[in-house]
């Protein structure tokens, strides 16, 4: 009965969101010898705000408090870029980038960068 317990207690982490996948398999051997076999499988579960398409971005690479920053001349705004190796390369340049924005905090995910 203990691998029961086990069980039903995997079902229920997996309802309220767990963040890996478990698959637990258990086999109760009855009093008459029947076999009853308990399979539970647990999946990950979204979080957070959903995957959104890529987009393109344009502005100047510049850099601000030590991080490269890509800064939209039009709306004077800032976003600052999670590819920090990708963007010194284009340090003071006008560049066109591609990748999600995290509007939590204003995080551009890059997926590419080419000069403008």
């Amino acid at each position: 009965m203990k691998n029961a317990t086990l069980v039903l207690c995997l079902l229920a982490f997996g309802a309220v969101g767990l963040t890996t996948r478990i698959v637990a398999h258990s086999t109760i051997q009855d009093s008459d010898s029947s076999t009853v076999v308990f399979s539970a499988v647990a999946t990950e579960l979204p979080r957070g705000p959903v995957a959104q398409d890529s987009q393109t971005f344009t502005g100047r690479v510049t850099q601000a408090e030590g991080k490269f920053v890509l800064e939209d001349v039009e709306s004077k705004a800032t976003f600052l870029l999670d590819d920090q190796d990708k963007a010194k390369e284009f340090n003071g340049k006008n560049v066109k980038v591609t990748g999600t924005l995290d509007p939590n905090n204003n995080t551009i995910h890059v997926v590419d960068i080419q000069e403008a």
